[in-house]
């Protein structure tokens, strides 16, 4: 006769270190290679996004010369698409439904009457950098 034992307890086995290291480094390379086309997607849309706003502030602008028959000044600024500037009878805004929004990168827009860019004002995002000039997501999105 067999002499009765007890049963034997299975532990349950975990994941080793190595498969840990293993997996850690399928997922690294993984995000190697979609991280940069996620964030250069995000870039594009940013900038998408300047001219846009860019656009609208400038149909807003034009609401203004139409209404008071000139330009803001420089001195006024956009603020001027909000607010009355002092002794304007004619303006009949605000020409925004909402504050004069910053660019995408936090910066706000840069507006100036005359413009240099063979238009009567200029309107514009330095970029991502907020310097002038630049390249790519650093260069200058205007309404020219």
């Amino acid at each position: 006769m067999k002499p009765i034992c007890a049963p034997r307890l299975r532990r349950s086995r975990g994941f080793t270190l190595l498969e840990l290291l293993v997996v850690m480094v399928i997922i690294g390379l993984l995000a190697g290679f979609v991280a940069p086309r996620y964030f250069a997607q995000v870039g594009k849309s940013q900038v998408k996004e300047a001219k846009a706003q860019i656009d609208a502030l400038d149909k807003a602008i034009e609401a203004f010369r139409l209404d008071v028959g000139r330009l803001p000044t420089t001195e006024e600024g956009l603020a001027a698409l909000n607010t009355a500037p002092p002794n304007e009878p004619n303006w009949a805004g605000p020409y925004l439904q909402k504050a004069v929004p910053l660019d995408p990168w936090g910066h706000p827009y840069v507006y100036a009457a005359p413009g240099t860019h063979n238009n009567d004002f200029d309107l514009m995002s330095y970029g991502k950098d907020g310097q002038p000039g630049g390249t790519g997501e650093n260069a200058d999105i205007g309404n020219w």
